[in-house]
């Protein structure tokens, strides 16, 4: 379309959507996935879709509340990604565009652009000039930290899901625990399979330098998040000393995050999340600084949108899948021979199936 886009209102609603396993890290547990679905509304009858994952129902309704200001502030203004987030910046200055407020932030900006590739009748890949090519997929739907057999027949599920790479949650009260599940799993998918490991920032420096160098001949793929996520000293120290690569970029909270822990090469591998990296504008901006460091660069959730842009990021390494938003989609991803393509339809593709969205709401 040559004629721009302009906001007429945005709208968003909390569901509560059951896990079809339940998330078990060494910070919490989780069995519904607290979803808050944005819908950007323009004049011209377009309306641009985005999902947040917030972690608690308490975080996802004090996200509508947030939206709602949001809508008062952008109605009647230009479908613009950089102008909207201007905007939003100086409106939540004082308060600061961190945690909550910077997530609703990234949500509208995903909302953007996903109206303006609707408009443009492009799927979202295209419309950032990339090719509609896949990227492999790792299963993250469970493999928490579960006894070794348990875990060891659940990564047995995941696999036979279509998937060549798995990845399971650290964390257990010792390294031995932790060893004998990863062993366990290993031997129950076998050697061709991708092992990534996680410990969600579980560790203390020290229980990190012991607990790593355990695990460092068990041919997993990354260890994630050892230490607090932005220990760049601790995690750059584990990075150059092990074999195993050190993962980290889920808590990047923005581009500018990134950067420093490229500059103090705080890890092998980065992986932003899609919400706190600032939306599909923050996320060129990560893809851009991963590029210019040779750095190989996943996704964290969100494997719905972050298909389409890991097909725009030069140094694309893994996707990582979950399902949580399958339920209230009208046409869920889909993983063929262990990738995911992004969906050939105009925008992002994420359409909300009505009903299941009434079923699992919360007012």
């Amino acid at each position: 379309m040559s004629d721009a886009l302009t906001i007429r209102s945005v709208d968003a609603m909390l569901v509560m959507v059951p896990m079809r396993r339940a998330l078990g890290t060494s910070a919490m547990g989780i069995a519904e996935a607290p979803l808050v679905l944005i819908d950007l509304h323009t004049g011209e009858g377009i309306t641009g879709h985005a999902y947040l994952f917030c972690y608690l129902e308490s975080a996802g309704h004090a996200v509508v509340a947030l939206a709602r200001d949001v809508s008062a502030v952008l109605a009647g203004t230009e479908v613009s990604p950089a102008a909207v987030r201007r905007e939003l910046g100086a409106r939540f200055k004082l308060l600061g565009a961190r945690g909550l407020v910077s997530a609703v932030l990234a949500g509208v900006d995903v909302a953007c652009w996903d109206a303006l590739a609707i408009a443009a009748r492009l799927p979202l890949a295209r419309m950032l000039g990339a090719p509609m090519q896949p990227t492999a997929a790792y299963n993250s739907n469970g493999l928490g930290l579960l006894e070794p057999r348990a875990a060891a027949a659940e990564a047995q599920e995941l696999v036979a899901e279509g998937f060549r790479a798995v990845k399971m949650r650290l964390g257990r009260p010792s390294g031995d625990d932790d060893l004998a599940a990863v062993r366990a799993v290993r031997a129950a998918i076998g050697p061709d399979i991708a092992l990534m490991s996680d410990y969600n920032q579980a560790l203390s420096a020290n229980a990190a330098r012991e607990r790593c160098r355990q695990l460092d001949d068990e041919g997993l793929a990354w260890i994630e998040e050892p230490v607090r996520h932005d220990d760049y000293a601790t995690s750059a120290e584990l990075a150059a000393q092990l074999r195993t690569p050190v993962q980290i970029g889920e808590n990047f909270t923005g581009p500018r995050a990134m950067s420093a822990a490229l500059a103090n090469n705080a890890s092998n591998l980065v992986m932003p999340d899609v919400d706190r990296i600032g939306g599909v504008s923050g996320w060129l901006a990560a893809a851009a600084l991963a590029d210019a460091a040779g750095t190989e660069m996943s996704s964290h959730l969100y494997p719905e949108v972050s298909a389409h842009l890991l097909a725009a990021t030069p140094t694309a390494h893994w996707i990582e899948y979950v399902d949580w938003a399958a339920p209230i989609l009208q046409q869920p991803l889909k993983v063929a021979e262990g990738c995911v393509l992004p969906p050939d339809r105009p925008g992002n593709g994420l359409v909300w199936d009505s009903d299941a969205v009434a079923h699992f709401r919360r007012a």
